[in-house]
């Protein structure tokens, strides 16, 4: 029992250190800028991709403050202290979830609010100078062309979405205007049907599912975190409760005795201390 003990009391202190950097982490994610790295940032000025950062701004000193009492409870294995973490532990679980439950939903209208958003900016040789210069560069670095195909330039995609065939020109046949990841855009433009050496190749993958890649990012690392927040706090509040609760679950040592009358009597054992 000594044993088992020992090890509950070990586990206790372990998960309270994981509450513990849970904590930092919070606080660390909650008072960075990962939406300064999202392109094009003007473009999702009608969604809130801060959603879920007060909460671990806020829940993020709690847990750690609570967490130094949960460490300190294990390693006393002083049982009202114990109990005490454990409540405060679930009143604060339970009050995180409340305020996250938000973002599960923001997360799941999310693609639906961006298509309508590269809506209202096609065509984009119409856009605002700014989200044009900001999409080129995102057509430069990650190899793409317009939100949801290369048309959205219009007729004339701009030299940051050209692109290189890799492969033999010869070997394709002569009606074909794909090859590799780039796509001919003179014949899909109905533009005058140019000559071999002047056709225009751009990149066939549009910028649009890249943007929402880089839009979710900061919403499923808030989610992850939450997450794995939730699971480390269950569990520190059942190892808690159950060393805190200990002397209620342990079977005392018992002892029996037999009288003169053969009649067998159970006593407790008298402790050694």
């Amino acid at each position: 029992m000594a044993r088992c003990r020992s090890y509950l009391r070990g586990l206790s202190i372990c998960v309270t250190v994981l509450l513990l950097v849970s904590g930092v982490v919070m606080i660390g994610v909650g008072f960075s800028s990962i939406e300064g790295n999202v392109p094009v940032a003007e473009l999702f000025d009608q969604l809130s991709i801060s959603d879920g950062l007060l909460a671990l701004q806020v829940f993020g000193p709690f847990t750690i403050v609570l967490s130094i009492l949960g460490i300190s409870a294990a390693a006393s294995n002083y049982k009202p202290l114990l109990l005490l973490f454990s409540a405060l532990i679930f009143v604060e679980f339970v009050a995180l979830m409340v305020v996250a439950s938000p973002l599960v939903h923001v997360e799941a209208q999310m693609n639906s609010a961006v298509d309508d958003i590269f809506l209202n900016v096609t065509p984009l040789d119409r856009a605002d100078s700014y989200i044009q210069t900001e999409l080129q560069k995102l057509q430069t670095s990650d190899s793409c062309c317009g939100l949801r195909s290369f048309e959205d330039w219009g007729n004339l995609p701009p030299d940051s979405c050209s692109c290189t065939p890799s492969a033999d020109l010869s070997s394709q046949p002569s009606d074909s205007n794909l090859l590799g990841s780039c796509v001919m855009a003179g014949n899909k433009l109905h533009l005058p049907e140019p000559k071999h050496s002047d056709q225009i190749w751009v990149h066939s993958e549009p910028c649009g599912p890249i943007l929402k890649s880089y839009l979710g990012f900061p919403i499923k690392l808030r989610i992850g975190i939450i997450s794995a927040f939730a699971t480390i706090t269950i569990t520190a509040i059942v190892l808690c409760l159950a060393l805190g609760l200990e002397e209620r679950w342990r079977k005392p040592p018992v002892e029996t005795t037999v009288d003169d009358f053969n009649r067998v009597k159970y006593q407790p054992k008298p402790s050694l201390s």
